[in-house]
């Protein structure tokens, strides 16, 4: 909310993913096919082994890239170094070379073959951005003001009297265009406010000695009134020579993008809603539980009557740590009186707690089964608590169970 409506579609431009992996893609495809004619004279061109060669080798890279995109993305849900290894030794789970395959494959299809048709067609974000741009946002704006009429031959034109603009048309701007659209034409959804095209404009401007700007960063307020004395209100068309003086430079009368324009009531209310969001999740990260209980009653059968007539539940036991270094846990139980515990699989001996290892950023799951004396039950369903604790950190989380017992029992 905050970027679109101060400068308009930068996060499209800039920041999107989608378009961080084109211009990654076209890097590699310049690379290695060459620019842009080499590759249309390629295109256009029998397959040859040279051809083959440099396809295979341009997609294959790509390839590449959509496999790290993949595995970065999982990295973010394990512990990172260990998932490397057991990717290339091939003892992943399952869902890992699945989570990588189908990146993989999104990354190299939407980055590499669709490009600005996911832009134009898949991504909701154009429609809901416009609805955020204000008369003060700041777009990638053609100023007609000062650049029509166009034309290629400005000094047969004005030698004629005739009123001529800022603009060549030498389409620079339309052959950077990664939207392949004509900023010319105005204000377009498919524009993503990547600038290129301010940057081909700005160039062409240098080399024919005249101000930058003809396309540039401006907002509709600004461009509205720029228009209104053009056109000496609206009454005629375009006359270029309204905005100038008679030296040639602008008139002060011109409007020009100034920062403070940005710093308005509503960027401020936008500005101060999200420092809030931001400070209560880094609250809610620097105060989070880094050790976590979770614990499941069996289902099927709820209790076991021993021979000596105490009873004997089981319980699936989850230790989450989320630390990427290894912790001893203490397990204990509260409440339950004269009950204890004994963990199936382990060397450890029954008792109201034990101590168990769990590795970095790891779930450790028990089959824990807990004992109650016959003389003890108050109750077909008594509540009490699994407490985990980390000695070193006194970290601690509880989980409340029940205990189940028949009446018979009592």
């Amino acid at each position: 909310f905050l970027i679109t409506s101060t400068v308009g579609r930068a996060w499209c431009g800039y920041a999107c993913p989608q378009t961080v992996w084109v211009d990654l893609f076209l890097v590699v495809e310049r690379a290695i096919e060459g620019d842009r004619n080499a590759r249309m004279k390629l295109d256009a061109g029998p397959w040859t082994a040279r051809k083959l060669m440099l396809r295979l080798s341009k997609h294959a890279v790509w390839l590449v890239i959509g496999a790290a995109t993949g595995g970065a993305w999982i990295f973010y849900f394990a512990d990172a170094p260990t998932l490397v290894g057991e990717l290339f030794t091939g003892t992943a789970p399952p869902v890992a070379y699945i989570t990588v395959a189908v990146l993989t494959a999104t990354t190299y299809t939407f980055g590499g073959l669709m490009r600005e048709q996911v832009c134009t067609y898949m991504c909701p974000w154009p429609r809901i951005q416009a609805a955020m741009l204000d008369e003060s946002s700041l777009t990638v704006t053609y100023n007609d003001w000062r650049g029509e009429p166009r034309s290629r031959h400005a000094k047969k034109v004005l030698a004629a009297g005739l009123p001529v603009g800022d603009c060549v048309d030498c389409n620079a701007c339309v052959a950077v265009c990664p939207m392949g659209i004509d900023i010319r034409d105005g204000q377009q959804m498919e524009c993503i406010t990547c600038a290129l095209c301010i940057d081909a404009c700005d160039g062409v401007m240098d080399k024919l000695g005249k101000e930058r700007g003809l396309i540039s960063y401006a907002t509709l307020s600004d461009y509205n009134a720029n228009m209104m004395l053009a056109t000496a209100g609206g009454s005629s068309s375009v006359n270029p020579s309204l905005v100038r003086t008679a030296v040639g430079t602008f008139s002060d009368q011109v409007a020009h993008f100034h920062i403070r324009k940005i710093f308005r009531p509503r960027t401020y209310v936008y500005m101060g809603l999200w420092s809030l969001i931001g400070l209560g999740l880094l609250y809610s990260l620097l105060t989070r539980d880094r050790l976590e209980l979770n614990v499941l009653h069996d289902r099927n059968p709820q209790f076991v009557t021993l021979s000596d007539g105490s009873i004997r539940n089981g319980y699936t036991v989850k230790l989450l740590n989320m630390i990427p270094e290894p912790r001893t846990i203490v397990v204990a139980i509260q409440g339950l009186q004269g009950a204890d515990m004994l963990v199936v699989g382990d060397d450890i001996p029954a008792g109201r707690s034990f101590a168990i290892p769990v590795e970095p950023d790891r779930l450790k799951m028990l089959k824990v089964f807990v004992r109650q004396p016959a003389d003890q039950i108050q109750g077909t369903a008594q509540t009490f608590k699994f407490r985990v604790e980390d000695k070193a950190s006194f970290e601690a989380d509880e989980y409340t169970a029940t205990f189940n017992a028949p009446e018979t029992a009592r």
